[in-house]
């Protein structure tokens, strides 16, 4: 992603002005253009992210302190957030990030990170008692990644039909709940040793920061690209994972109609 230097440093400067330090929230709807850096960019080839006009982030415990008014106006136009792990983990900041990129009129959703030693059902149910309906929210998104770092769980790793059929599960419960069909999020390991492809009807977040995801999941459609891990934008220390929609301006306001929560 191209560094925008000097609308980068306005920003900064602009949520170094004024009182408690931030701007003030811009209006609902409003979208803004992509004012990001990278701290290790790549040249992709093909259609770059650059390409893509609406652009947002996804974050965790390890952002903290978000200035959720100075990182919408430098092109955060929506945030997906870590809610749950497995069974009876809650992120330690979903609540905070939930209530400031709500009150900076960011377009939010919140992901469930996937335990393969806990039942997919109790999992969807840990998941709905800590994310709340809130009007205007993203689909919930379930990450199917495999986890080398739990110290109980990171070296269970069932067939790839038992993968399927664990994740139809969860998107059962999650979707009855919610009344939106959830995002599938992954990476192109899972999705290649467990055929994720398979799966139809449903929107798919792909995580691909070396090349396109035309290249990375050939034939796979796509409606969020996670593009990069170490971005860099205004109001939020350190790196950020930065994410492109896929389709225009207009496309992405008709996304919204359909697939936000009333």
């Amino acid at each position: 992603m191209i560094l925008r230097r000097a609308l980068i440093l306005s920003l900064l400067a602009l949520a170094a002005c004024g009182s408690p330090g931030s701007p003030p929230p811009a209006p609902p709807g409003v979208l803004f253009p992509a004012a990001f850096g990278d701290s290790d960019p790549v040249s992709f080839k093909g259609r770059t992210p650059a390409a893509y006009p609406v652009h947002g982030i996804d974050v965790a415990r390890f952002q903290n302190d978000i200035d959720w008014n100075t990182a919408r106006r430098a092109g955060v136009n929506f945030a997906f957030i870590k809610a749950t792990e497995g069974g009876d983990l809650k992120d330690i900041n979903f609540d905070s990030h939930w209530q400031g990129a709500g009150q900076a009129a960011v377009k939010r959703g919140a992901y469930h990170f996937y335990y393969f030693c806990t039942p997919p059902e109790d999992q969807a149910r840990w998941f709905i008692r800590n994310v709340p309906k809130t009007g205007g929210m993203l689909p919930p998104v379930l990450d199917m990644e495999w986890n080398p770092f739990s110290p109980t769980c990171a070296h269970v790793r069932p067939p790839a039909a038992d993968v399927r059929d664990q994740m139809r599960r969860w998107l059962r419960v999650v979707e009855a709940h919610y009344g939106q069909r959830p995002i599938i999020y992954t990476t192109p390991k899972f999705y290649r040793e467990n055929d994720l492809g398979r799966f139809r009807g449903y929107d798919f977040w792909l995580r691909t920061t070396a090349k396109t995801p035309a290249e990375t999941y050939p034939g796979q459609t796509w409606r969020f690209w996670q593009y990069s891990a170490t971005g860099i934008v205004p109001g939020i220390d350190g790196d950020v994972d930065l994410n492109a929609f896929s389709g225009s301006r207009a496309d992405w306001q008709n996304w919204l109609a359909t697939h936000a929560l009333p």
